[in-house]
């Protein structure tokens, strides 16, 4: 990931590639030990999230979840939920600034943090259903939490995407804003949860057991 300061936060940015970003084993990686890092140095008050590229995240690399089997499955699944729930508990406020599709685990990963700022043409979804998978990264657990347990369940039985500006109509973001000014607006409203005096890792701060 490439790690720049906006201000007074740090914006975490998944490189731009072909097709859309994975959030394979490096990738989680990556992202885990930057985190540390950053909580490690003691010179940022929020982290900002984002995509160089056109789209946030489209979930794990199926090619690399396909070969995985019994307690490798398990092993994979268990070290996203530890991954998931050290952004959710990160002591700092953690923004997601999402443009194109935020799907699957990249919505496991939108959902752990602890605000979301979305481009008009974001959308959002768990396509699991379609392919015979559901999500294992505490999807499931913090969904409901933000949108109520009917539309969690509508978006998560059929697979439907949702639309930004639905999205912010039942909660799943918190503002919506101009692509160009994705990440600035994201690092200010990290900025504002932090002087407010949010507590970062109280809000949607579940540790998922079973996805």
């Amino acid at each position: 990931m490439e790690f720049v300061s906006y201000n007074s936060v740090a914006v975490l940015t998944f490189p731009p590639g072909d097709g859309y970003p994975r959030l394979t084993e490096l990738v989680l990686e990556d992202l885990r030990e930057h985190l540390e890092l950053i909580r490690g140095e003691g010179l940022f008050r929020g982290v900002v999230i984002a995509s160089a590229g056109e789209s946030f995240a489209a979930g794990a690399d199926l090619e690399e979840i396909v070969k995985l089997e019994g307690l490798a499955a398990r092993d994979f699944a268990l070290e996203g939920q530890r991954m998931f729930h050290q952004i959710a508990s990160f002591p700092m406020p953690v923004v997601a600034a999402i443009r194109g599709y935020c799907l699957g685990g990249g919505l496991d990963l939108a959902l752990a943090c602890h605000a979301r700022i979305a481009a008009y043409d974001a959308s959002f979804g768990h396509p699991g259903a379609a392919l015979g998978l559901m999500t294992g990264w505490g999807g499931t657990q913090r969904l409901p939490s933000l949108v109520g347990k009917a539309a969690a369940l509508q978006m998560l039985l059929t697979g439907e995407r949702v639309p930004a500006s639905q999205a912010l109509s039942i909660g799943l973001v918190n503002e919506l804003a101009a692509a160009q000014d994705l990440v600035e607006t994201a690092a200010r409203r990290a900025e504002r949860m932090r002087t407010s005096g949010v507590k970062a890792g109280s809000s949607r701060s579940i540790e998922a057991s079973a996805g």
